[in-house]
């Protein structure tokens, strides 16, 4: 082998080291969400969003930069949250350098009057992600309801 060919490999193993640390950081932050959502720590989960980042939950609400979101999700769920348990699954991510898209299905499980589980609602974001200062944050995270709750105007999936 010359001495080029295995720079070639060399640089190949760096390309393809860098898109699984970059695919595993992009999960971690889907995980990272649903936990610090689920905990109803909102300055945590606002440090998710680029500083300009932008959140859109159709009935919920529309935030842009990390205070807004902040304050949207408190406003929102309060202290309310504790009872809910989002689940976070099936990631596709597409890679581009130092941006990506995704999309990822949610569910939200509740506690019912009984205290036992209840289904409460699915449905998807939709992701424009942003490496910023060295992390991946989300740019913009659109929230679709697949299936519909009782959340007023929920029906109106997009």
């Amino acid at each position: 082998m010359t001495q080029m060919q295995g720079v070639g490999i060399q640089g190949d193993v760096e390309g393809r080291l860098r898109r699984l640390e970059d695919l595993i950081e992009i999960q971690q932050l889907f995980v990272d969400y649903g936990h610090h959502l689920d905990r109803g720590d909102f300055a945590a989960y606002s440090e998710l969003f680029a500083e300009n980042g932008e959140l859109l939950m159709g009935p919920v609400g529309h935030a842009k930069g990390r205070n807004e979101i902040e304050a949207m999700m408190a406003r929102t769920f309060g202290t309310g949250v504790g009872s809910l348990v989002h689940l976070i699954t099936n990631p596709v991510i597409n890679l581009d350098g130092d941006r990506a898209t995704s999309d990822v299905m949610w569910t939200v499980v509740a506690r019912g009057t009984d205290g036992q589980p209840v289904l409460s609602m699915i449905g998807r974001h939709q992701d424009d992600l942003v490496r910023e200062g060295g992390c991946w944050r989300f740019q913009r995270r659109r929230g679709l309801i697949e299936m519909p709750s009782s959340l007023p105007g929920a029906a109106e999936r997009r």
